[in-house]
């Protein structure tokens, strides 16, 4: 596994690295140079800037680096500083380049990974990329280019005055960008609704535009059939009742049409 940046600024949550360090059949393997930080890295974790996510992600990877091999069926190795130069092979994957990177403090004092110039070769048979991701924008929905989300301030959309835009919320990577999990998107959901409830009581949110009954027509005229809160509310129910005597909160369906044929 390669990170172009280092263990300071990898985008881990707590649980992922943790759970990494539990698998049963596979040895993590760190080499202890890899979370020797840069001097730039070092103080910044030190400092109040830094977030207590990072600092655990670090500790978790210094106790990786510091395991000895128990002899697993498979290892795990984490690179970092290190990104994919090219893919070596004539009819398949047959190696892959790599080089390696330093880190340093743009302009705007953000942390950035830079080629050395240093290279190295590993065999392998089978790559998997995982690029990252940008939002782009919507319209005229004020967005902010460098961080690929839309201006807000907890969940209420703002000009780039920070001026909020009445009737326009976001939530989920678009608003935050791309990190986290399940539960942390569900805590960032809850303050864009409680922000969205607060203006609704204080008389902030427009009055609605245009036909109201605009979405039931259209579904309609696509042949679509949307599901009622009401329908919902008999699926879960029934998902409820399928996992009680399983001791657990819920048997989710899996097919669509089982789902949909709750009455």
């Amino acid at each position: 596994m390669l990170g172009r940046r280092g263990p300071a600024q990898a985008a881990f949550t707590n649980p992922e690295v943790r759970e990494l360090g539990e698998l049963v059949d596979a040895d993590i393997i760190i080499s202890p140079a890899d979370v020797d930080l840069d001097e730039g890295s070092a103080a910044w974790l030190a400092s109040d800037d830094a977030d207590a996510t990072n600092r655990r992600n670090v500790a978790n990877f210094v106790d990786f680096a510091g395991r000895t091999p128990e002899g697993k069926n498979k290892r795990v190795v984490l690179r970092f500083l290190a990104s994919p130069i090219d893919i070596i092979g004539t009819d398949k994957v047959e190696a892959i380049e790599i080089g390696r990177n330093e880190i340093f403090t743009d302009g705007a004092g953000a942390t950035r990974a830079r080629d050395t110039g240093e290279r190295e070769t590993l065999e392998c048979g089978l790559i998997l990329r995982s690029i990252g991701y940008l939002g782009t924008g919507i319209g005229d929905v004020p967005h902010d280019h460098e961080r690929g989300v839309i201006r807000n301030k907890g969940g209420r959309v703002v000009d780039g005055n920070d001026h909020q835009v009445l009737g326009l919320y976001t939530a989920g990577w678009i608003k935050r960008g791309p990190s986290g999990v399940i539960g942390t998107n569900k805590k960032d959901a809850q303050e864009t609704i409680d922000n969205l409830f607060e203006d609704l009581r204080h008389d902030k949110i427009p009055a609605r535009e245009g036909d109201p009954d605009w979405l039931p027509r259209t579904l309609a005229e696509r042949s679509v059939d949307p599901v009622s809160f009401e329908r919902w509310g008999k699926i879960n129910a029934a998902e409820v009742a399928a996992g009680e005597p399983l001791g657990r909160p819920r048997v989710k369906f899996v097919r669509v049409a089982d789902m949909l044929g709750v009455e």
